[in-house]
């Protein structure tokens, strides 16, 4: 399972760096974890666009004044959607609304891009406590629903912290971790959000039991073939504060797993002998290695597989 990075063309990158240095520098996401569909749209989170970013309000407020220019609406509208952008990426590392002040915001912006003030270190410290602000407070949920979840009858707690529940047994051998199992799933947040699912996409999902989050190896190791868990994983056995939206960070997890069945691991090749025997010369077997002679005439067919074949049979004594 793991997150695509999202796409972002040169400029927005360029601009993301620029703009957002602080957030970087703060902030570690690794690209890698499991495959997910994306979650809700973020449309319902933005701000109404200012009346001078749309055409027609433009128009309008040019009519009144005739000041307004074409260039400065099409500054407004790419301040605003540079606003929305460092918004939107606030959001995604967990920070919530309440947590920042626009009109703060946009003084800084107003101090930084004039040069008028310069970055210090307790403008760091200040950003690097508000990027762990989501994280925290997540962190701080999870570890609340955990300790009154594992009192619920039928919950089961391992030594790692996980959580599952069998809704449905199964029979059989469990999976291994290099073997591959095909699973249905439905991955939820704690408030309900459903992030990924199987089922959504009508097409269960096939991939290698140690390739996934370590939550979902453990759980996977423990099912049967036609077993139905619910597990309950922890950040840490998650992806923690390595999460891609629209998982925020430090989230704990929630799924449905249905282990449809499983396919064991082809046997590892072993590895070709450094020094083959030459060629028209037949590889040395280790006396070990060769049947015993039991000392009797050979049956011919043999009696039984371990026989000894004649090769193998002393001279008879003349």
């Amino acid at each position: 399972m793991t997150l695509p990075a999202r796409r972002r063309g040169p400029i927005v990158l360029h601009i993301t760096a620029a703009g957002a240095a602080l957030l970087a520098g703060a902030l570690q996401l690794p690209a890698q974890q499991p495959a997910i569909a994306s979650g809700p749209s973020a449309s319902s989170a933005q701000p109404a666009t200012p009346a001078a970013a749309t055409p027609a309000a433009a128009n309008k407020t040019q009519a009144k004044s005739g000041a307004v220019t074409a260039e400065q609406v099409e500054k407004s509208a790419e301040s605003y959607s540079l606003g929305l952008m460092w918004g939107e990426q606030l959001r995604n590392t967990g920070v919530a609304p309440d947590a920042v002040s626009a009109a703060r915001v946009a003084q800084g912006v107003r101090d930084g891009i004039t040069g008028k003030v310069a970055v210090s270190d307790k403008d760091r410290e200040n950003i690097r406590a508000l990027a762990t602000s989501g994280s925290d407070a997540n962190h701080r949920a999870a570890a609340k629903f955990l300790a009154e979840n594992a009192k619920k009858p039928g919950i089961v707690t391992t030594a790692s912290g996980l959580q599952y529940q069998e809704l449905k047994a199964g029979s059989g051998e469990s999976p291994k971790a290099s073997d591959s199992v095909v699973v249905n799933y439905r991955g939820t947040l704690l408030d309900g959000t459903e992030f990924d699912s199987s089922y959504r996409r009508g097409q269960p999902a096939t991939f290698e039991v140690d390739h996934v989050i370590p939550g979902w190896t453990e759980a996977l190791q423990l099912m049967k073939p036609g077993a139905k868990w619910k597990l309950f994983i922890p950040p840490q056995l998650a992806y923690d504060l390595r999460s891609r939206p629209p998982i925020p960070p430090g989230s704990m997890l929630l799924f449905e797993v249905e282990l449809l069945s499983l396919k064991p691991a082809p046997p590892a090749t072993p590895p070709a002998s450094a020094n083959p025997p030459p060629a028209g010369k037949a590889a040395s077997v280790p006396a070990s290695a060769l049947p015993k002679s039991t000392g009797k005439a050979p049956v011919n067919p043999p009696d039984s597989p371990n026989s000894p074949s004649p090769a193998t049979l002393p001279p008879a004594s003349k």
